[in-house]
C-alpha cells in the first residue's frame, strides 16, 4: 500500500500548479462505517496528484473554523473576516485548479461541502478548473450528486472538467492511507484516476498561463450584483406591438 506523498512547500516552483483537495464530509461517527470514508478517498487523491509535478493541498471541513451562524468572507470589509477565513480565502485564490471530493446526501452534493464553499465568493474561484470525485458505501457511487455538482461549480466559476471519478464501494477499493486492498487491481484504478486527473492538470496549467498573460481577466465575477443583472428597466418601457 502506497503512503500519501507530502505536498510541496508553497513557493517551492514558480511553474508547479497548485491545486487544492477538498473533502466534503464532516462525519465523525456511522452509519454507514467507516464514519470518514472521504479521508480514504481523498488519501488516494493525494497519492495520484503527488506523482505528477503539481502542490497539492487538503482541506477539511472538520479542521476550518468558520462563524456561526452563517456570514460569508464577502460579507466583511476587508481584512476584517477572521483569521482562519481569511487564511482560506487566500489559499482558495491563489489556487490554480481544484478537486472536489463529496459522498451523495439525498441525490445531492453533501452539505459540508456546499456549506464551505458558500463561504467564499465566486471571484476567488473564477477562471480555474475543478475536478469531481464521488464515493460511497453503497453502489451508485455517489453519480448523483455529481450532476448537482456540475452545475453548483459552474456557477463559482470553477468549471468542471468533463471526466469525473465516481468510487463504489469505496470501503473495499482503499485501505485508510488511501492504497489499494487486496485483490484490487490497482492499475485499473490508477487509470481511472488519472483521465480526471490529467484533464484537470491540462485546463489548470492552461488557465494559469493565461491569468499570467498582460492581458486582464474579464471582470464578470468582480461587478456587482446590480450590474450582472438584465436590463430589464428598458423592456418594461416597451409597449406591445
Amino acid at each position: 500500500m502506497n503512503d500519501v506523498p507530502q505536498p510541496r512547500a508553497s513557493g517551492e516552483s514558480a511553474m508547479t500548479e497548485k491545486l487544492l483537495v477538498f473533502l466534503g464530509s464532516e462525519r465523525v461517527s456511522g452509519p454507514p462505517r467507516p464514519a470518514r470514508l472521504g479521508e480514504r478517498v481523498v488519501a488516494a487523491c493525494m497519492t495520484r496528484l503527488g506523482r505528477r509535478d503539481v502542490d497539492a493541498a487538503l482541506i477539511d471541513p472538520v479542521e476550518v473554523d468558520l462563524p456561526h451562524p452563517f456570514k460569508p468572507h464577502f460579507a466583511y470589509s476587508k481584512g476584517k473576516a477572521p483569521e482562519a477565513m481569511e487564511r482560506l480565502a487566500e489559499e482558495i485564490e491563489s489556487a490554480d485548479g481544484y478537486v472536489m471530493v463529496s459522498p451523495e446526501y439525498n441525490h445531492m452534493m453533501s452539505p459540508a461541502l456546499s456549506d464551505l464553499l458558500n463561504h467564499f465568493g465566486s471571484s476567488l474561484f473564477s477562471y480555474k478548473p475543478s475536478a469531481i470525485v464521488t464515493y460511497s458505501a453503497g453502489q451508485w457511487g455517489g453519480t448523483r450528486a455529481a450532476v448537482s455538482m456540475r452545475t453548483f461549480l459552474s456557477e463559482l466559476g470553477c468549471l468542471p472538467v468533463s471526466a469525473m471519478i465516481h468510487i463504489p464501494h469505496a470501503q473495499d477499493v482503499f485501505a485508510e492511507d488511501g492504497g489499494y486492498l487486496d485483490g484490487v487491481d490497482g492499475d485499473r484504478w490508477d487509470g481511472y484516476l488519472d483521465r480526471t486527473f490529467d484533464q484537470l492538470c491540462w485546463w489548470a496549467k492552461a488557465a494559469r498561463e493565461q491569468r499570467r498573460r498582460d492581458t486582464a481577466r474579464p471582470d464578470a465575477y468582480t461587478v456587482s450584483a446590480k450590474e450582472r443583472d438584465a436590463p430589464t428597466d428598458d423592456a418594461s418601457n416597451m409597449t406591445d406591438r
